[in-house]
């Protein structure tokens, strides 16, 4: 069971249901609140199992659907309006119960003992009528397991005060949940009670039977799902206890096997059924997101067969924080929800097949200027019918280090077309870009940026197989992920420390490289078409998601770029495969974790920026007609200064960033820096003296550019190089407004870095400047104490590989 901070739970029969924050702040537009597991977040709502009608009775069978919104600041502006929505499509799909049970309210778990203050009565009660008023059941969640003493007669007085406050508001339905809290009892509670399920269980038949004995009373165990079972779900003296005493009216919440189920079937439901001498009311976690902060589930409501009604007493569906994620999730729950109360639940259906039916029929009741692009593409590998696909359409419409000084010149950037040139204008604040000490130079033209519309058809199916189900890729993420697998095993056959060239196996991995690398620009493509979309509520919910996927894509790219080059010394020293669990992400996780670099979480996580931009980027490796303009009497001067000794002695190293526009970013590696010191001291060094040689009549500018390479520059000593053996330098012109590229920049060189055995890297940066020192810091650089440097004034900052 997860549960949710800054968010109300709401149930839904059949359905959804959202969580709505009772005077609680809201947070940045682009973020959403931490979260942590429970199920006491959420609770479902609820549909009666034995009526076949669209909203069928409630009563003590149940199908209950939960909904959870995060909490933006959005969310703080159109609360109520999003909150009348909720109720409305929970009205329209069949549903007919919201749970209230949000961490963000300190009284409905922190502070559980503590009652409402008038102003937050009028809050709650206002939730509890509007919900009425459309026929919805309220239920009301509290969670005083951390603390509660169970023998204690004050604590169990506190608890029905705090009930008895909630059901003079109106409210007629409760829940007391149990989830995620230790199984020891204090020495009072020892004495009292022969076990910790014989505890729970008296003060919450106590309570049940205070409160009037309601048809609707819901009992979260500590031991919730099988896997938290002990010694297994038949024979746990817990649940044993809690089936023997527990009175018959009250419904016990099971989320399954796991606390997420990949499937759900009557004969999974059989043990603990019995142990609960009840039908269990399923929590489902399907499409639940708030235990990782990378990942959101757009895909249909499936592995739940709709047999499976008629062994349960009710279905909560634990929904993504995001209100504007869940319309997929929904429509299929609610269509799963009419096919088990039709003839369609004929037993010839089989799973599979009903999850389709589901995923096709799901309704398209959505008001008009709210539907989301998620809510009419009802699956990467589901038809639509003519209606759905207008829909799709409309349903979008909703809504300092010194370095280079880089020219630019007006090119997109593409797998075929990787050039890179000259740009004019300012766009952004410099103080939120990455490290940056260049000037921007006048190019030829802007391309234009486009403006807000709806996500297409064909988007929207993308968008849904990227982010489909917890333990299910869609197709195009599949093929994502396979194709890097793939690349990555087999770089041997373009590589030129490689045996034997094969050109057929060649040939085979160029294509397959130009296919990944065509993904890799439609993830981009379609990043820039979500920060354009028009239904903003939209944008802001699942930017972090796209935003986060689109940098990891550009990093995975520009790897693959660079493994075509042939630089790398083999597919046996690409990194190492780490434990699946320490790799949280979903699809951009899974593409982390293929890199050499992906183990370096702090590399990849980061929060996204304020103010989203469909700018494209590309990251590649360095061309040599990737030149700048400079000053008119050495035109080589800035490049051979800073950049020219690591293009010709360490070139497979060097990577450009460039936009719409141009090159806008540079990064420069050395794999070995004590041997690519000794080559710049033989021989590049000579070469540059000869060439800025200085003249007897020459001017001060002259005079200047040949003392530039008259001095010379210290060893590195051997106690830095044994443990950072490589070097870098990175430079980003300061107009850039994502300053997440240059952090994409840098980690695609240190992955090519990583790849060819380096296990850390070290950069000099001036102590004066601190945009780039505090950049460097966020990305696990640390200062590194040293008796020298090439630049005597600099600091050296290093991090392992």
């Amino acid at each position: 069971m997860w549960r949710r901070s800054g968010l109300d739970l709401v149930l839904l029969s059949g359905g959804s249901g959202v969580q709505v924050p009772l005077g609680v702040p809201c947070d940045g537009l682009a973020s959403r609140p931490g979260c942590v597991p429970s199920p006491s977040s959420v609770l479902p709502c609820v549909a009666g199992l034995g009526s076949s009608s669209p909203r069928p009775r409630m009563g003590p069978a149940l199908l209950c659907v939960c909904v959870c919104v995060c909490v933006c600041v959005y969310m703080c502006v159109f609360v109520v309006h999003t909150q009348i929505l909720l109720y409305t499509l929970m009205e329209k799909w069949g549903l007919n119960t919201y749970l209230y049970g949000p961490k963000d309210d300190l009284k409905h778990r922190l502070l559980w003992r503590e009652v409402y203050s008038h102003e937050e009565e009028a809050q709650l009660k206002a939730l509890v009528s509007e919900a009425e008023s459309r026929g919805l059941r309220f239920v009301y969640a509290l969670s005083p397991g951390q603390d509660i003493v169970f023998s204690s007669s004050c604590d169990v007085t506190l608890l029905k005060r705090k009930l008895r406050q909630v059901a003079d508001l109106g409210c007629k339905a409760f829940a007391v949940l149990f989830d995620d809290i230790d199984h020891s009892l204090c020495q009072a509670d020892r004495d009292a009670f022969s076990s910790f399920a014989h505890a729970q269980v008296s003060v919450v038949n106590e309570i049940f039977r205070f409160l009037g004995e309601p048809s609707v009373f819901l009992f979260c165990p500590t031991e919730y799902c099988g896997s938290l079972c002990s010694p297994s779900v038949a024979k746990s003296p817990y649940l044993l206890t809690v089936g023997e005493d527990l009175l018959p009216g009250i419904s016990v919440i099971w989320t399954g096997s796991k606390v997420i189920s990949r499937e759900l079937s009557a004969e999974s439901l059989a043990d603990v059924r019995a142990a609960l001498q009840r039908p269990p009311l399923v929590w489902d976690n399907l499409h639940a997101n708030d235990y990782d902060s990378r990942r959101v589930f757009l895909g249909p409501f499936k592995g739940r067969p709709p047999g499976l009604r008629a062994h349960i007493r009710g279905l909560l569906l634990n929904p993504n924080c995001e209100f504007e994620a869940n319309y997929i999730p929904l429509h299929t729950l609610g269509a799963w929800f009419r096919l088990g109360s039709s003839g369609a639940r004929s037993k010839s259906r089989n799973s599979e097949g009903a999850d389709n039916h589901c995923a096709r029929k799901a309704p398209a009741e959505v008001p008009p200027g709210r539907r989301s692009p998620s809510g009419a593409s009802l699956g990467p590998n589901l038809n639509l019918q003519k209606e759905e696909r207008e829909q799709a359409t409309d349903a979008a419409s909703r809504g300092k280090e010194g370095g280079p000084k880089v020219g630019r010149q007006g090119k997109t950037p593409s797998v075929e077309d990787d050039g890179g040139r000259g740009r004019e204008g300012k766009e952004g604040d410099r103080e939120r870009n990455g490290p940056s000490g260049s000037a921007r130079v006048k190019g030829q033209g802007r391309a234009p940026c486009g403006g807000k519309g709806p996500l297409s058809e064909q988007e929207v199916r993308l968008l849904v197989g990227l982010y489909f189900l917890p333990h299910e890729h869609g197709p195009a993420a599949r093929r994502l992920l396979k194709d890097l697998t793939w690349l990555k095993s087999n770089s041997h056959y373009v590589s030129v420390n490689g045996k034997k060239s094969q050109p057929h196996k060649v040939e085979e991995w160029r294509l397959r490289a130009s296919s990944f690398q065509a993904a890799c620009e439609e993830i981009a493509r379609l990043h820039g078409s979500v920060v354009n979309s028009v239904n903003r509520a939209f944008l802001y919910d699942l930017y972090p998601y796209v935003w986060d996927l689109r940098n990891t894509a550009l990093v995975a790219k520009a790897f693959v770029t660079w493994l075509g080059c042939g630089t790398t010394a083999g597919a046996d020293v690409l990194g190492v495969e780490s434990e699946p669990w320490v790799f949280k992400g979903g699809l951009s996780g899974e593409v982390q974790m293929l890199l050499p670099i992906g183990a370096n979480g702090e590399l990849f996580s980061h929060p996204p920026p304020l103010f989203p931009t469909s700018r494209l980027y590309n990251i590649r490796p360095f061309q040599n007609r990737d030149k700048c303009d400079s000053a008119v009497s050495h035109p080589d001067l800035i490049g051979d200064r800073y950049v020219g000794a690591s293009l010709a002695l360490c070139p497979e190293y060097s990577f450009v960033l460039e936009d719409e526009l141009g090159v806008c970013g540079c990064a420069l590696g050395v794999l070995d820096a004590r041997s690519f010191a000794k080559r710049y001291q033989a021989s590049w060094l000579p070469a540059m003296r000869d060439k800025y040689r200085p003249r007897a009549h020459g001017g001060a500018a002259s005079q200047e550019a040949a003392q530039l390479f008259q001095d010379e520059l210290s060893d590195y000593p051997d106690s830095l190089l044994y443990h950072f053996p490589s070097r870098l330098c990175l430079d980003a012109l300061p107009e850039l407004v994502d300053c997440s590229v240059t952090r994409s920049l840098l980690t695609a060189l240190l992955t090519a870095l990583k790849a060819n055995g380096s296990q850390g890297v070290f950069c000099e940066v001036l102590p004066t400047d601190h945009p780039r020192l505090e950049f460097l810091a966020k990305l696990g650089f640390l200062e590194i104490p040293r008796g020298e440097t090439r630049l005597r004034e600099a600091l050296v900052l290093g991090r392992l590989l």
